[in-house]
């Protein structure tokens, strides 16, 4: 009852749940206590919707958000809440008394600060906000950029400012009950002098050097650095906070080229939610600033997702224009007939230029090239036979539920309990991982709802083997692992520390500059991290795993094999030779599944009542038995290409060879414009 109460508030635990009961039900205790009148029944409430409102907004409560769309805002809250306590002084009597007189003024005039407050708040960070904001990119020796206010001037400054009423809130309730009229003075006095000067203390950064310079200084700082860089190369990308995701998987590969790199970013949340890199990062929310950026130089230009912003830099002739994607599989996205706008799509293998065929979107077979997916190269091979005692480990790694309602976009809905039920009563035993689509529940109530039940079997299931002796495995090295994880988190929380704390963008940009050895021990300490974290428990634990770490790689390295749906997900896994299973959720039967989807030709196919299972566990159990282990291999070079070259040796000499197209059409077009002048 619990859960569903959460999922229907839309908050994101059973304390968020109970805050935003005891917030609601606040109210109207304040006004029974004001009227009866009680002084302590008022503080207690007043109390328990301070706190509660508090923590509300210190969540990012969805609920908080929404009282606002229905005229109970968080400033309509604090309003309501004084005009009660002037209810309770007028029912106590002292509707007369200095003290009623004094609530009033006060209210007033810390309303009239909250006016120029909200003001300054805003024209400071207007001001701050700079056309383009950066990182690894050298604006500092060109245009001064002063320190961002202090942080606790413009963190939540709204709440800030009105929880300046509970001195005078509290002096007053102090002398409604005792009836000394100093408590309520003092009380006053603190709240109207702490307003004064939380305005104060924000006037001076409106004006002379503690603003950033103007849009066109800072325009003109960037093009100076780009002409000074020269950069060769952009990946350039827009979309939503939560694909991020997409654009984060081509850093590492972007810091392999031969050319010089520049990612390009057209949405401040996601330069926020961008991966560390040491590659130089511009982001240039708006188009008219893009477009006159000065990328002369560039002459590829890699695009990871198809979106509506594209055509401010597809616009750009004097370079080529290439889909990279974000991932390989058999999904439509795959085959998006937009990516005929592009010069060139290139693909991992022979599958994606088979797929573009299939669909006749109008992508020509010359403009596909094959060059592997440089991100698959750390995940490792088949770990062999569970000999000595070791359980397998089997994935469950579902894709989310999609823009529509096909029942084949996700196995959550019709098959993942299924799945999870029959994989932890294996026997033998197997420990199983469930990882969710981060988009998981976005869309669906429905999805958010069965990766619920499918996280309570995983976890119940866990708790049964954690009381089991057999799965106990070494305690003594899982304490140490766990002593060796406060030691590496205390360590790179210490390497995040001020770079990872700046005031704004402004500041973000001018201090951005990444520091190679700082980056460096950090991606030697994620290493670290990850090994750490898989002997934390036993090998034999069922866990669920979400969040970014460890990551979706680092999960396919310590399982034997994996259970997931239609996506790119499969394909990646098919790198590492490991049986896999696909789940056949649209029951389309298994050889029509296969002849629509390319990358399950080598797999299990499942369907819903997941009986197919015992196959995959067969697999597992004996590899040397395993009916499908040449096919994998088969497919695998089908879809990801040849082994040899590596992957970003192939990337590199693709991005070589249209350099070469872009300098001989650049040329042509000088040549032509020579002859028509002369």
């Amino acid at each position: 009852m619990i859960s569903t109460a959460i999922r229907v508030a839309r908050v994101g635990s059973p304390a968020e749940l109970a805050a935003a009961v005891l917030m609601m039900l606040g109210f109207p205790c304040l006004m029974l206590a004001a009227l009866l009148p009680s002084v302590p029944a008022f503080a207690v409430a007043a109390a328990v919707t301070y706190l509660a409102d508090n923590y509300l907004h210190h969540r990012g409560s969805y609920l908080v958000n929404r009282l606002s769309k229905v005229r109970a805002g968080v400033s309509i809250r604090f309003l309501v809440r004084e005009l009660l306590v002037l209810l309770l002084l007028a029912r106590l009597d002292l509707s007369r008394s200095l003290i009623f007189y004094a609530a009033i003024a006060c209210f007033i005039a810390f309303y009239g600060f909250q006016a120029p407050q909200g003001a300054l708040v805003t024209l400071i960070r207007n001001r701050r906000r700079m056309p383009v904001a950066t990182r690894n990119v050298d604006l500092a020796s060109r245009i001064a950029i002063p320190d961002a206010p202090p942080r606790f001037l413009l963190e939540r400054p709204t709440e800030k400012m009105l929880h300046l009423d509970l001195a005078a809130l509290t002096g007053i309730l102090v002398t409604a009950e005792s009836g000394s009229t100093a408590y309520g003075m003092v009380g006053v006095g603190v709240t109207l002098g702490l307003a004064f000067l939380y305005v104060v203390a924000l006037a001076p950064y409106v004006r002379g050097r503690r603003i950033p310079p103007d849009a066109e200084t800072v325009l003109a700082a960037t093009d100076a650095w780009l002409r000074e860089y020269r950069p060769q190369t952009v990946l350039y990308f827009s979309g939503s906070k939560d694909s991020a995701y997409q654009v984060n998987m081509w850093l590492e590969t972007m810091e392999q080229l031969d050319t010089r790199p520049l990612i390009v970013l057209r949405e401040r949340v996601i330069l926020q939610n961008l991966a560390p890199t040491t590659v130089p990062v511009i982001c240039v929310p708006g188009g008219i600033h893009l477009m006159n950026l000065d990328l002369r130089t560039v002459r590829v230009a890699l695009y990871a997702a198809n979106v509506g912003k594209n055509i401010h830099l597809l616009r750009v002739p004097t370079m080529k224009h290439v889909f990279i994607g974000h991932g390989d599989s058999d999904k439509i996205a795959s085959v998006n007939p937009f990516s005929k706008a592009y010069d060139e799509v290139w693909v991992a293998g022979r599958a994606g230029r088979d797929r573009y065929a299939i669909a006749d979107v109008g992508v020509r077979d010359e403009d596909i090239v094959e060059v592997g997916r440089p991100q698959l190269a750390p995940i490792r091979g088949p770990l062999g036979a569970p000999t000595d005692g070791r359980i397998p480990t089997v994935l469950y790694a579902p894709t989310w539920e999609g823009w529509d309602d096909d029942p084949g976009n996700t196995s959550l809905l019709l098959a993942g309990e299924n799945i999870v039920r029959e994989l932890v009563a294996a026997d033998p035993p197997v420990r199983v991982l469930y990882k969710p689509h981060p988009f998981t529940g976005t869309r669906s109530e429905e999805a958010g709802a069965a990766h619920e039940r499918i996280t309570a079997l995983v976890e119940k299931a866990a708790v049964v083997r954690a009381a089991d002796p057999r799965f106990l495995g070494d305690v003594d090295e899982q304490t140490r692992a766990k002593a060796d994880l406060v030691r590496i988190e205390a360590r790179l929380a210490e390497l995040a520390g001020p770079a990872g704390e700046k005031g704004d963008e402004a500041e973000a940009s001018r201090d951005g500059v990444v520091d190679v050895e700082r980056h460096e021990e950090i991606a030697k300490l994620r290493t670290e991290w990850n090994d750490a974290y898989w002997r934390s428990f036993s090998a034999g634990e069922h866990r669920v795993v979400t969040g970014a770490e460890p990551r979706l790689y680092d999960c396919f390295n310590v399982s034997d094999a994996m259970v997931s749906d239609i996506s790119s997900v499969v394909s990646d896994f098919i790198a590492s030779g490991k049986p896999y299973a696909v789940t056949d959720s649209a029951e389309l039967g298994a050889e029509e599944f296969k002849r629509q989807n390319t990358a399950v030709r080598a797999a299990v196919i499942l369907g819903n009542s997941a009986q197919e299972l015992g196959l995959l566990l067969d697999a597992v159990r004996d590899p040397a038995a395993d009916p499908l282990a040449g096919e994998r291999a088969e497919l695998k070079r089908y879809l990801l290409g040849p082994d040899e070259p590596p992957s970003i040796e192939q990337f590199n000499t693709a991005t070589a060879d249209l350099t070469v197209k872009a300098e001989a059409r650049n040329a042509g077009q000088k040549r032509q414009a020579a002859a028509a002048r002369s």
